[in-house]
């Protein structure tokens, strides 16, 4: 036996290098799930302290971090986004998979600590955050070939907002539309919400919800508003061959005057002792039945 031994050391058998590996495996296992949205997130008061002494930087109009794994993996791979540059530890490097010589912009390998000075305390960043311009500025009129599109009145949450773009990728909608004010703007918050979505969908945002309408209706959408009391249910209030959902905010619903301008108005029959859902949830059952209705 060895004098490292004798005194409380490792043996050279020792299976804590096996165990850190399948705690490694197990923690991007994890992680993975977690970006997916399989698994919560863990509660940030349980998992960070200094929260209450943090101050966010101040960042230029053009200025967007992102963060998190898949969020940023995504983003990489994203030609139209204008990549500044990439923070990662070492570890969080080796996880992204990705190729240093061909990255073609900036790097810097930093501690995860560096990282909460700029993103806070309470971001779940995995290790890696980039430094972004935020994706171009989309117009009503490039969606006129796409058949089903989703419209949001004032939902704030942006992880709401982000779960409902994973939902609209997933269903293949052509564009995630909401307004300018009480809608988030594009951020780390959102983009990791959306677990890589936010690349793929276009996330417009308009000035006059009413008068976007009014264009999509003229672009040969029939609008249907999402309403508790809607006078029919959504599965029989489909009409023509492109679909815009509109679905209102996360407590007061739609606006009177988005109510006034959609083509119809639904509901979501629910047989069950609860009658309302989380927008998010809400938003993925249209998203479905409308594409059972598109589907030739």
């Amino acid at each position: 036996m060895s004098k490292d031994n004798k005194s409380g050391g490792k043996a050279a058998t020792d299976p804590s290098a096996k165990d850190t590996h399948y705690a490694n495996l197990r923690r991007a296992h994890r992680d993975a799930k977690r970006e997916r949205g399989e698994i919560p997130t863990p509660q940030p008061q349980k998992r960070r302290r200094g929260a209450e002494d943090w101050k966010p930087p101040a960042l230029a109009p053009d200025q967007v971090y992102l963060y998190g794994l898949h969020t940023v993996r995504a983003a990489l791979d994203n030609p139209e986004r204008k990549k500044i540059k990439l923070f990662t530890t070492q570890n969080a490097l080796t996880r992204l998979e990705i190729d240093v010589e061909t990255l073609g912009i900036p790097f810097e390998i930093v501690s995860p600590h560096e990282i909460d000075k700029v993103l806070g305390p309470e971001a779940i960043h995995q290790g890696v955050m980039l430094e972004t311009r935020p994706l171009p500025v989309r117009r009503l009129e490039a969606l006129k070939d796409s058949p089903l599109l989703l419209v949001l009145d004032q939902v704030t949450d942006p992880h709401n907002v982000g779960a409902i773009m994973r939902s609209a990728v997933a269903f293949n909608a052509g564009a995630v539309i909401t307004t300018q004010r009480h809608s988030p703007t594009e951020s780390g918050v959102l983009a990791k919400s959306a677990s890589g979505a936010l690349e793929l969908i276009p996330y417009i945002q308009i000035t006059n919800l009413a008068d976007a309408l009014g264009e999509l209706h003229k672009l040969g959408f029939s609008t249907i508003g999402l309403d508790s009391e809607g006078p029919a249910p959504l599965e029989g209030t489909f009409s023509g061959d492109k679909v815009a959902l509109v679905l209102g905010s996360e407590g007061k619903g739609l606006r009177q005057k988005t109510r006034e301008t959609v083509n119809a108005l639904a509901r979501l029959d629910m047989p069950g002792a609860i009658k309302s859902l989380n927008v998010s949830n809400a938003a993925a059952i249209a998203l479905y039945a409308a594409r059972l209705y598109l589907k030739p």
